[in-house]
């Protein structure tokens, strides 16, 4: 693969880390999002090539089959996650700088996939109280779910000295200024 620069989010689910990335991704016309491929079906509003690529469960293990994955990882049974590297290639070839929106083991493998090239930066809940404020307050999924989710938090949380720098999401207007002036010293 061809080199070009990296910024990788990665946070417990209800952390913040997609809101902060698409407020970046107002600020830097050199940023673009790395869309990422899922099994899952679309929950919501979300649209297939915009939110994800939606590719499905036969797919995705025939894509790791082809090798197409910079990482990928089966997050929750039959639920898998990857970077394609066609999407970083698309990305690098339009001459910006990638950012990742993904979960915590996703982003520490990009980090060693990409080393130097990539800033990862965990973003960090107040408290895990107030992460399943947040999950909560989504109203998106089961009970069974957002436990589920809880449990992986707290392992997620224990590997946040792993990244380059952590991010505490305790109020967003600082969470933002704070991203905007790790990715302006990172890509200049």
């Amino acid at each position: 693969m061809g080199k070009g620069k990296c910024i990788i989010f990665s946070a417990p689910s209800g952390a913040g880390k997609t809101t902060i990335v698409h407020h970046l991704l107002e600020k830097f016309e050199e940023l673009e999002f790395s869309i990422s491929a899922c099994s899952r079906e679309p929950r919501g509003d979300e649209k297939d090539g915009i939110d994800y690529h939606f590719i499905g469960l036969q797919k995705f293990k025939e894509y790791i089959d082809q090798n197409k994955f910079v990482e990928w990882e089966e997050v929750y049974t039959n639920h898998y996650y990857g970077t394609l590297k066609e999407e970083i290639m698309r990305i690098w070839d339009s001459g910006k700088s990638v950012v990742f929106d993904v979960d915590v083991i996703g982003g520490l493998n990009l980090k060693k996939f990409f080393a130097e090239d990539a800033l990862a930066v965990f973003v960090q809940p107040p408290s895990l109280e107030i992460l399943e404020e947040r999950l909560r307050s989504r109203a998106t999924e089961s009970e069974e779910k957002i436990k589920q989710r809880l449990a992986k938090a707290k392992r997620e949380l224990a590997k946040a000295h792993d990244f380059d720098t952590i991010l505490v999401n305790n109020k967003l207007e600082d969470a933002f200024k704070e991203a905007e002036e790790l990715v302006a010293n990172f890509i200049n």
